[in-house]
């Protein structure tokens, strides 16, 4: 019997050459879905962009409208025959004297109101307390310090209360729920979260696949609290992999020092995974649990094995 001599399609270098094709056409649709997210987020920043300057130009011309209305007002008032006549200047002229005059009799009522407490001071303290017993009133006119003496014993004690305060609750850093469960955070702002200025307005971007499937104004808050516990998160995740209490998304204000030793301080976003069982990524490369890292414009987040992209963006104001 003879051997089958092998194909020219079976050969090993043709089969290379198909499995370097598919890794090119690989490739190619990557690059198209990744051309087709750019051009889907330049086009949400650009309606952004158009919408801030149509309102700008809105409050220019009501602006340039009041102020109008203003001059003509004032141009109206002054060229009034009232506003010119004379008798309008000499009944301004008597109520001028007529102010002074009064502003005289009250300083001269202040002073003589002042001396009269200066010599009776024992009875303003009396008039602030509580009335007195009838007992302390006839002693009065024997020992007047009775009569202030009798009237602080008649003051009643402030009685306890035990009431809840919400103090306990802050220390523990608990939820507390309508069934009477409570939920402990896992995270606790820092004393330098601060929300971005008004001209910084950042925003995240949801993507599955090409598409936005949301958009999320992060500028509003200084911390987003990611997860599956719907009761305590601000961005909620729903896929499995993510944990209740994932990651956060924390603006900062932090200061750096530069070349001539002045402190230049800025509100920045941060991310920082709260040891999630399958971690986050930042760029498609996981960060350190329990540690800030710096987020910057552009930056794609994932969280767990969730196939959703998350792009932050900073929108020019």
């Amino acid at each position: 019997m003879e051997a089958h001599s092998p194909s020219r399609s079976d050969r090993p270098e043709n089969r290379r050459h198909r499995s370097r094709s598919t890794d090119s056409e690989e490739e190619r649709r990557r690059r198209r879905r990744k051309e087709r997210r750019e051009a889907t987020v330049r086009e949400a920043v650009e309606l952004s962009k158009n919408h801030t300057r149509r309102r700008d130009d809105s409050r220019e011309r009501d602006y340039g409208r009041d102020r109008h209305d203003d001059r003509d007002r004032e141009r109206r008032r002054s060229r009034s025959p009232e506003h010119r006549s004379p008798r309008r200047r000499h009944d301004d002229r008597d109520s001028k004297y007529r102010s002074r005059r009064d502003r005289s009799l009250d300083s001269r009522d202040r002073d003589g109101r002042s001396s009269r407490e200066g010599s009776s001071g024992q009875i303003s303290r009396r008039s602030k307390g509580p009335l007195p017993s009838q007992a302390a009133s006839f002693q009065a006119d024997r020992d007047p310090r009775a009569l202030v003496a009798g009237g602080k014993e008649t003051q009643e004690k402030q009685k306890p209360n035990f009431a809840p305060t919400g103090l306990l609750a802050a220390a523990s850093n608990s939820v507390a729920q309508a069934d009477g469960t409570s939920i402990v955070l896992k995270y606790h702002e820092p004393p330098e979260a601060r929300k971005p200025p008004a001209k910084d307005v950042w925003k995240l971007f949801v993507f599955k696949g090409a598409d936005i499937v949301d958009t999320i104004e992060l500028s509003i808050k200084t911390c987003w609290l990611v997860g599956r516990e719907l009761a305590v998160v601000d961005l909620p995740a729903e896929h499995p992999s993510v944990s209740k209490q994932h990651a956060v998304i924390q603006f900062r204000y932090v200061e750096k020092k530069n070349e001539y030793g002045d402190k230049l301080g800025k509100v920045k976003p941060y991310l920082i995974d709260l040891n999630s069982a399958n971690g986050t990524s930042l760029n498609k490369e996981e960060i350190p649990p329990s540690r800030y890292v710096e987020l910057r414009d552009k930056d794609m987040i994932q969280f767990g094995h969730s196939t959703r992209e998350y792009v932050l963006m900073l929108s020019p104001n």
